[in-house]
């Protein structure tokens, strides 16, 4: 239906779409449903003394502070906490390096606005974060695909994409969203050598990477890069990093950083002015007076238990209640797992059975910017606990065996 705004909009919110995820999760609101759609840190594990300490201190000792307008760039102390936090992953930046955004999704917005052009190509994996192409959609861009597998992005298949000239490549290396599987060290160093070799910058979006209940850490893909571009007392290199306290602390905070070159800082400074002018002073003078005495660590490790636990409680599902010929990965931390139905099956068609068994997830087509998965699933296990989960994953079975037997 017409309306009389229609003609007035830019051209550019043609391009817009809504959450295919949010729109989702309207349909999931009823309480008998269980949920495994949305990507929800688990309310369990939200630190609300200490936030109720902070908050009372913070008001106490520093409203005139917390309560007033703040720098574009953030709250330095903050900044230099993540700087120090970082370096134990070998991340050796500055405060100079650090931007504070209001989510990670504002951080990829800021990159959109800064780097696409209409009809630029982004180098993707497939399937790949929903919520980046969102942000850049609206910019003009275009997509440019590298099929992953159970070691995520095929390096062996990036050189003919990377000839395409795209503007930059887009990964999450760590339990990726949404397949929950993590790049091994050898494909981070063929991508970052690859990367440097075209001149394409690489974009590392790493909101999970601190969650790891099972393996080694590897390094991050910004710590492989500085090797190749030694540093000037601050880094200089080639990828752009970001992570964020949604998941290790509250994602209602909105609060999440960026690590660059600082000439990219200082343009993503004058894009986020014109935006919000700076991230809430209050949110994150409470987060640096949470995470400053050693908190942060402690917590952690209690997320990576419970979170560890509900992996384990939905693999052992899916053992039992799974089909023959249904495939899924095994995520070494992170929020989600993978499933894979027979290639005649659809996920679209699961889903509206799995509603009227009341249980929920996220059909991993809209995860893929050039079409394809559709026999494929997003599964959340951090939220619902494990013995909910064990009943989910048994709606869904049925919901799965009901579309085998058509």
């Amino acid at each position: 239906m017409q309306t009389p705004w229609d003609h007035r909009y830019a051209q550019r919110t043609q391009r817009m779409k809504s959450s295919a995820i949010r729109e989702l999760l309207k349909l999931t609101e009823n309480p008998d449903v269980i949920s495994f759609a949305g990507g929800l840190p688990s309310p369990d594990v939200f630190p609300v003394e200490e936030f109720q300490e902070a908050c009372n201190r913070v008001l106490r000792e520093k409203s005139s502070l917390a309560l007033q307008y703040g720098t574009t760039e953030g709250y330095l102390p903050l900044r230099e906490m993540i700087a120090r936090h970082t370096s134990r992953y070998g991340i050796e930046v500055t405060a100079d390096n650090i931007l504070i955004t209001s989510g990670s999704q504002q951080a990829l917005d800021l990159l959109g606005k800064i780097f696409i052009n209409r009809g630029d190509r982004i180098l993707v994996e497939s399937p790949t974060y929903l919520g980046a192409m969102q942000a850049w959609d609206i910019y003009g861009a275009e997509y440019v695909t590298v099929p992953s597998d159970e070691y995520g992005i095929i390096t062996d298949e990036l050189e003919a994409a990377l000839r395409t000239g795209p503007k930059f490549i887009y990964v999450l290396p760590n339990f990726q969203n949404p397949t929950g599987v993590t790049i091994p060290l050898e494909r981070r160093q063929r991508l970052v050598e690859l990367a440097d070799r075209y001149g394409v910058p690489i974009i590392e979006d790493d909101p999970y990477g601190q969650l790891r209940f099972e393996g080694s850490h590897i390094p991050p893909i910004v710590v492989i890069d500085e090797k190749l571009h030694p540093q000037q007392g601050y880094y200089t290199g080639n990828v752009i990093y970001l992570s964020t306290f949604s998941k290790t602390l509250a994602p209602g905070l909105r609060l999440a950083w960026v690590i660059a070159p600082p000439e990219v800082i200082r343009k993503m400074v004058m894009a986020k002015q014109g935006t919000d002018l700076n991230t809430s002073t209050f949110n994150q003078i409470v987060a640096y007076e949470v995470g400053r005495a050693g908190f942060l660590d402690h917590h952690v490790e209690h997320i990576c238990k419970v979170y560890h636990e509900r992996r384990d409680a939905m693999l052992d599902a899916l053992e039992e209640h799974m089909p023959e010929g249904v495939k899924w990965t095994r995520p070494q931390g992170g929020l989600f797992l993978w499933l894979t139905l027979p290639e005649h099956i659809s996920s679209i068609d699961v889903f509206k059975d799995a509603i009227e068994q009341k249980v929920a997830f996220v059909p991993g087509a809209s995860f893929y910017p050039c079409g394809g998965g559709h026999n494929t699933m997003r599964l959340n296990f951090s939220y619902v606990n494990p013995e909910t989960i064990n009943e989910g994953i048994a709606r869904l079975g049925v919901a799965i065996r009901n579309q085998l037997r058509k």
